[in-house]
């Protein structure tokens, strides 16, 4: 009998309606963490951020949408273009942080889970298609993979649709210019188990956690407005540190992966990264081939960052799906191709997979 392979047979996702230039926080009153006001003009730090990490517009959701609103749209575009019946389904996986968080609220709404809100949006009946929420920092939907991947393998399940969906721009201190680098988003794929002897579909995949000593570089804490009242919470972040971690380690655990995989780095096309900051990912993607003593390939790495902004779970899933809709210049998805997906986040995570590309 031969094995079975992980494929991915529809994609789909959610672009956020409001754009946010750059130029919309031109008004903003960033503090430093002490909660006082930062000495450079708003026009130095914006001019400054756009140069570390080359985002220059994000994308946030209108009031009226909620996490698992946009979670259903990008389930229904994936469904919509493959044909598959929704009620096909044996799972349905959605990665997130923090759940549905309403206008104008910083309270996140987790019960009953965002996977189960999608189903009922999505109008499923069948019983056996069961829906959770998966939490895991940035990594979240590539690890909903990995777990979809282990379910299809072991004949748990026959079709699986995995979401990563977020709404960082309800959890973002206006006064901290790191939250500059937040957006929203939304990207689904279905994964379906195909008996195959072809080497195709999710070839490899590899999990890191390093919480001893680097738990903290995500957490939730207060406003930086040193007047602001309430006790909300709001998403923090360790940049610089974030920035050297990943540096360390993520390209090390991409080797690790093609290595299980058995292929070398000469055969993969495209190495879609989490658009977590455009220059870290350039530095990683060079400290990969700089491993293998080689130069990194023009097109190899596609890149939505500079106008979709970091919408966490969703970048990936999301870039996947507008290059197989020719929507990303310069790069294309053929038959073939290898592709390797990475991720890096909260906890702190890294999970990288090996995926060879074909028809389905």
């Amino acid at each position: 009998m031969p094995p079975i392979r992980s494929l991915i047979v529809a994609t789909g996702s959610c672009i956020p309606p409001r754009r946010m230039p750059n130029d919309a926080f031109l008004e903003s009153d960033f503090r430093a963490p002490d909660g006082k006001k930062i000495e450079k003009t708003n026009r130095q730090i914006l001019d400054q951020f756009e140069s570390i990490t080359g985002i220059r517009e994000r994308r946030y959701v209108s009031d009226e949408q909620l996490n698992s609103d946009i979670a259903a749209e990008a389930a229904k575009a994936a469904l919509e273009s493959s044909g598959v019946d929704r009620e096909s389904l044996d799972a349905i996986i959605v990665a997130h942080n923090f759940g549905d968080v309403p206008a104008g609220s910083h309270t996140p709404d987790l019960v009953p889970s965002l996977a189960a809100r999608v189903k009922f949006r999505l109008g499923i009946l069948n019983p056996a298609s069961a829906a959770w929420d998966l939490v895991f920092g940035c990594p979240g939907w590539l690890q909903g993979v990995i777990v979809a991947d282990s379910m299809l393998r072991a004949g748990a399940a026959r079709r699986v649709m995995v979401i990563g969906s977020e709404t960082l721009s309800r959890v973002s201190d206006p006064h901290d210019r790191d939250s500059l680098i937040y957006a929203d988003g939304a990207g689904a794929v279905i994964l379906e188990a195909v008996e195959t002897e072809e080497p195709v579909g999710i070839l490899a995949h590899g999990v890191r956690s390093d919480t001893i000593e680097h738990l903290q570089m995500l957490v939730m804490a207060r406003t930086y407005h040193p007047d602001a009242l309430g006790d909300e919470l709001y998403l923090k972040m360790e940049g610089r540190k974030l920035y050297k971690y990943a540096l360390q380690t993520v390209a090390g655990s991409i080797r690790a992966c093609l290595q299980k995989a058995g292929v070398g780095i000469e055969e993969v096309d495209k190495i879609l990264i989490h658009q977590a900051n455009g220059k870290m990912d350039e530095a990683i993607v060079a400290a990969l081939y700089q491993s293998y003593n080689l130069p990194v390939p023009p097109d190899v790495l596609p890149m939505t960052i500079a106008n979709l902004g970091n919408s966490s779970v969703a970048t990936v899933p999301t870039l996947l799906d507008l290059i197989l809709r020719g929507e990303v210049d310069g790069h294309r998805i053929e038959p073939g191709n290898l592709l390797v997906f990475a991720s890096v986040g909260a906890g702190m995570h890294i999970n990288a997979a090996v995926y060879r590309w074909t028809e389905t």
